[in-house]
């Protein structure tokens, strides 16, 4: 008995000297303070379409990733749409194991490069981090070290796929090659399912590769994630539209069982003031898309984009960023952005906002275009922009831009770019009689297995949300293909 008890004291005192140690080197880790991110210099960066961040070198990453406490109840989990097993990647990069800790992001993302540039981790999972909750620090960095990762394995050359199950035969259709399409598509073909999927234009990526300038996401990076799909054996059809060059009836006759929407919101929205349809005038939509698609920013371009000296963006969110940085690249003396709230409601990232200042993008908060004025041959040389104030919170739970009387004032431009949202493609939902949809266009799903009224068709992304985040539309794209593999399986 004495024995025992010396044995169980023993252990206790083993355990509390591991606890004590694990305290203590836990109080030496949040000493440490965040990595900050490399960046091209902002004078240097204008005058080309380079990559703005450079990512993190190996001693940055570790020395970051030893900063991560490793949670018992790692919260930042569940700010991740995804899913990623956050702590498990990051200790792998602080024991230098790198392509072990993007073998980790796999498992459960299938764009990991794509999501360590354009997320919005702070509002997600850097949100739910220790750090942010308890300390009241600065969260550890993990959209870098997601970045990091993957870009270290794309790099090497060996970039590794996950495990697939045995092919089942059933054949798959997806519609839309958007992060929603591409995600859906990975964890589909994982499942041993047979994949196509089906894009309405020349190039896959969707979004990620019309939307986004190559300043924030290289077409490289997002080559090789579609890359890694293509190994996996998914299918891709481009310059396909569904309901146009096929119908879903034609799909189901070529044998797909089941189908996923990820088509979009590629519908641009308006203001509906006097002028808007001015030459000079665009969405922010056809701007990025002529210009990151279509290479209309060449001379020799046959689609050349309308652009000018004096630049006016309307809108405050990323698209609006990305749009008035392209401007500044493409010439623009003054690149302006014109919001209708105040700098603190911009919905645009916080690093996109100060990569923008940097740039010496000009900043009109508190004012809304009103009216677009025009030359004689028709193309907009002024806009009147009428000052705003804040009232009450609204349904978005900003508080709602109020017209000043007599605050208006005439601006002189050449070209207008408007990003004020966009509505969901409505290309599919027109096609298909018996799909529910709602007011604003957008596909009726069921919330948590994303089903349709139509039992064989899911929905996510953009055309259910009618316009979020890259994260968002990977989120649902994965949710809705474990909703799928259990209706196809009965369950």
């Amino acid at each position: 008995m004495e024995e025992k008890d010396n044995y169980l004291k023993s252990e206790r005192s083993q355990q509390w000297r591991e606890d004590l140690r694990k305290k203590i080197k836990n109080k030496e880790r949040t000493q440490i303070p965040r990595v900050k991110m490399n960046e091209i210099d902002p004078k240097e960066r204008i005058k080309s379409y380079v990559e703005v961040n450079c990512g993190l070198n190996k001693e940055q990453a570790q020395n970051e990733a030893a900063r991560c406490l490793d949670c018992v109840n790692p919260t930042c989990i569940s700010g991740c749409p995804v899913e990623i097993n956050i702590p498990k990647f990051i200790k792998r990069i602080e024991e230098g194991k790198f392509d072990e800790a993007a073998k980790v992001l796999k498992d459960t993302s299938t764009l990991p490069a794509v999501c360590g540039r354009v997320c919005p981790q702070e509002k997600q999972c850097e949100a739910k981090c220790f750090y942010t909750q308890k300390l009241k620090k600065e969260p550890v960095a993990i959209g870098y070290l997601e970045r990091f990762a993957a870009d270290y394995e794309q790099a090497s050359g060996q970039v590794s796929i996950p495990e697939l199950a045995e092919p089942n035969g059933i054949k798959i259709a997806c519609i839309g090659s958007g992060p929603a399409g591409l995600t859906f598509a990975g964890e589909m073909a994982k499942r041993g399912y047979e994949v196509t999927v089906f894009e309405a234009l020349h190039e896959i990526g969707g979004v990620l590769k019309y939307g986004i300038p190559e300043f924030r996401l290289p077409n490289s990076v997002v080559d090789i994630e579609i890359d890694s799909l293509i190994k996996m054996g998914v299918h891709f059809e481009t310059n396909f539209i569904v309901g146009k060059t096929a119908t879903v009836e034609d799909l189901k006759e070529e044998g797909y069982q089941a189908f996923f929407t990820g088509s979009g919101a590629g519908l641009p929205r308006f203001m509906n003031i006097p002028g808007e349809n001015y030459i000079g005038i665009l969405s922010s939509n056809e701007y990025l898309t002529r210009i990151n698609l279509m290479h209309a920013a060449d001379k020799d371009s046959d689609t050349p984009v309308v652009s000018g000296k004096n630049v006016m963006v309307i809108g405050g969110g990323n698209t609006a960023m990305d749009s008035v940085r392209t401007a500044k690249r493409l010439g623009a003396e003054r690149a302006m952005i014109v919001y209708r709230r105040s700098m603190a409601e911009m919905p645009a990232r916080i690093e996109e906002i100060e990569h923008a200042k940097e740039e010496g993008i000009e900043f009109m908060t508190l004012s809304n275009p009103v009216e677009y004025l025009a030359d004689d041959k028709g193309r907009v040389n002024q806009v009147r922009i009428q000052k705003m104030e804040l009232g009450e919170p609204d349904a978005s739970g900003r508080r709602r831009p109020i017209p000043i009387e007599g605050s208006e004032e005439l601006i002189e431009v050449n070209t207008v770019v408007v990003s004020v949202g966009v509505s969901p493609n409505p290309i599919v939902p027109d096609s298909l009689p018996d799909l529910k949809t709602s007011s604003w266009g957008t596909i009726e799903v069921d919330a948590d297995t994303f089903q349709s009224s139509m039992p064989e068709m899911f929905a996510g992304g953009d055309i259910v949300r009618g316009g979020a985040t890259v994260i968002l539309a990977m989120g649902d794209g994965r949710k809705a293909a474990q909703s799928m593999d259990a209706y196809l399986k009965g369950n």
